[in-house]
């Protein structure tokens, strides 16, 4: 939530317009200076992740202001075949999620671009250029390409993985890991009691990963200065991992043994009064039913149903096999 001033590039003198400061949809005055904007960005397949949003206001102003919008599309880092989590209610629709898509998406920035114009009324003037020779099953590490960190908190394909799970930490007092080396993969707090957590924590509660136990100090952000006992995520199989609902489970571990757990409180995002961990869930009913203990099996298979629209909805924007 840093945010970006506009500038002059000094090489080139031509103006940078900031999508992240006093506005995050572009407007006429901007696209006064061009034909086509060309979005060439890496996504990391995620529904909270922002790039998408800021993607979809460029579409809906190229619309307005007659111009074209060309989509270079680039991988999915966490492959293009799991899909996972519960679909966003549309009264949570926010900056962290603006469509009713679920939490890791399976679709790359350029089929996010087709399925949004069609399915969400947009209609601009729409182009992707495909990949050559990227494959839904593909990995990151799979695809030759160097990983350029899209974001401060993103610099590995590992965060990116665990990340659809754990940005949900965002939502509550526990670190994310944000302030350390390894966002997302480190999480914990002041308060976390290894001893109260490990009768919890069985490998097969989590299947593809391993949950290591740390002492961690953020730099900056939650708990800055102070030793945070927590764990470290080191995924070992990510065909068998699920981010999200592991991070759910954790989260149903953590208040079941610390009373010193607490969702933060709103705002969230400067603008919304919402609970910030209900628009990252992008639900207000999910939080109480892990606050009520309810079996997070049984809640996993109530949003099958939704997910399975979701894949029939997105399959005829699919560009790399089904």
């Amino acid at each position: 939530m840093i945010e970006s001033d506009h500038m002059i590039d000094p090489v080139s003198g031509i103006p940078v317009f900031s999508l992240y400061g006093e506005t995050r949809i572009p407007t006429q005055a901007m696209f006064d200076h061009i034909d086509t904007l060309i979005i060439d960005i890496q996504d990391v397949g995620t529904r909270v992740y922002t790039f998408i949003y800021t993607m979809a206001h460029c579409m809906e102003a190229a619309k307005k202001f007659n111009k074209k919008i060309i989509v270079c599309d680039r991988p999915n880092p966490i492959n293009g075949i799991h899909v996972e989590g519960n679909c966003l209610s549309p009264e949570y629709a926010s900056f962290v999620g603006l469509y009713p898509i679920p939490m890791r998406h399976g679709l790359t920035i350029g089929e996010l671009a087709l399925f949004f114009n069609d399915r969400f009324g947009i209609h601009c003037d729409l182009e992707v250029i495909p990949m050559k020779g990227w494959k839904r099953g593909m990995g990151f590490d799979e695809t030759g390409l160097p990983w350029v960190a899209p974001s401060p908190n993103m610099p590995t394909p590992v965060t990116a993985l665990v990340y659809p799970g754990q940005v949900l930490l965002e939502g509550t007092n526990l670190s994310e890991g944000r302030g350390t080396t390894q966002p997302f993969e480190l999480f914990g707090a002041p308060f976390i009691r290894h001893e109260a957590l490990r009768p919890h924590l069985s490998e097969n509660s989590f299947p593809g990963v391993f949950l290591r136990e740390t002492v961690f100090e953020p730099t900056s952000n939650k708990w800055q200065g102070e030793p945070c006992c927590g764990f470290q995520i080191h995924v070992t199989d990510s065909s068998i991992y699920q981010p999200y609902i592991t991070t759910l489970k954790l989260l149903a571990a953590i208040i079941a043994t610390h009373p010193e757990f607490a969702w933060k409180q709103p705002p969230y995002e400067y603008e919304y009064e919402l609970m910030p961990i209900d628009m990252l869930i992008g639900d207000g009913q999910i939080r109480r039913r892990i606050e009520d203990g309810e079996d997070l099996n049984a809640l996993e298979t109530s949003w099958q149903s939704g997910l399975r629209d979701f894949m029939d909805d997105c399959r005829g924007f699919l560009l790399y096999g089904d």
